[in-house]
């Protein structure tokens, strides 16, 4: 099938739909289902896709972007090319990361016919690429002191919206006093408890969830207490004591004299994640 020339007006999305339609093959379907993870991974990606580095003999190629290049899809003739721009400074547990691997920034995985990828170690992978340019972003360039966090009402950090640690670790960096301790080691004690927690900043606090569950808990500074949320929290046992507006919300507020027990807090965030959560 001979390759129909792209029109310059098209957008960036529309470009990558065009280039995975005339592809036709086994190329074109890896294509579409790793963009389909890109986009369940950081719906934000979606909205930021581009096409870059076309030339007279080349056309271009798909790019994913949140705070930077998260990655490319290259198509060759036996081979679909994901290079990872901050590959080199990514964890890879499950080891997708299988060509480009004697660089000190990239990193690719090379998809041949008839080859699966691990879905949710490959989400993993962007949340984790996300997460890596948006803490870069985040340092301040040489001879240049970072901008201090705004602090909203009540003392709650203002934080940009993203996936990952580093925003969250951002937050709890920012929270005023003696409520950096208190998230710091409700961050631990969730991660203790939820080994395999996906976190984010929205809204100006930390979520975290399970993949496919959606979120279970939500952190919030006011000005005399920390709030811990359980999206379901009457399905917990016991039911946490704070009431919510919401019919199945409950709250656990932590003021600065408090002494929560953390073995019932780590109990109610396992229960928590076992349920299906809540997507806003």
């Amino acid at each position: 099938m001979k390759a129909t020339r792209r029109p310059n007006h098209e957008t960036a999305s529309a470009k990558i739909t065009h280039r995975i339609q005339e592809l036709s093959d086994w190329r074109g379907a890896t294509l579409a289902h790793v963009r389909q993870l890109i986009h369940e991974a950081d719906p934000d990606i979606a909205m930021e896709e581009e096409w870059k580095w076309a030339k007279p003999k080349s056309p271009g190629i798909p790019v994913w972007s949140h705070d930077g290049i998260v990655c490319t899809g290259e198509t060759y003739k036996h081979v679909v090319k994901l290079t990872f721009a901050r590959g080199a400074s990514i964890k890879d547990p499950k080891e997708l990361f299988n060509s480009s691997l004697e660089g000190n920034m990239r990193r690719a995985i090379d998809l041949c016919e008839g080859e699966k990828i691990n879905e949710a170690a490959f989400k993993q992978l962007i949340r984790a690429a996300v997460a890596t340019n948006s803490a870069a972003r985040a340092q301040p360039k040489a001879g240049h002191q970072a901008k201090p966090v705004k602090l909203l009402s009540g003392g709650n950090p203002q934080i940009a919206k993203a996936d990952g640690d580093a925003p969250v670790q951002a937050y709890i960096a920012a929270m005023p006093g003696w409520k950096r301790l208190v998230g710091g080691r409700l961050d631990a004690l969730i991660v203790r408890s939820v080994p395999n927690v996906r976190k984010a900043v929205k809204w100006n606090s930390p979520f975290y969830g399970i993949e496919g569950k959606a979120w279970f808990l939500a952190v919030h500074t006011f000005t005399h207490y920390v709030r811990v949320t359980f999206f379901r929290g009457t399905s917990l046992r016991p039911i946490p004591p704070g009431a919510s507006k919401s019919k199945e919300t409950r709250y656990v507020d932590i003021g600065e004299s408090d002494k929560p027990d953390e073995a019932q807090m780590a109990t109610w965030v396992k229960q928590a994640a076992a349920l299906p959560g809540w997507a806003p």
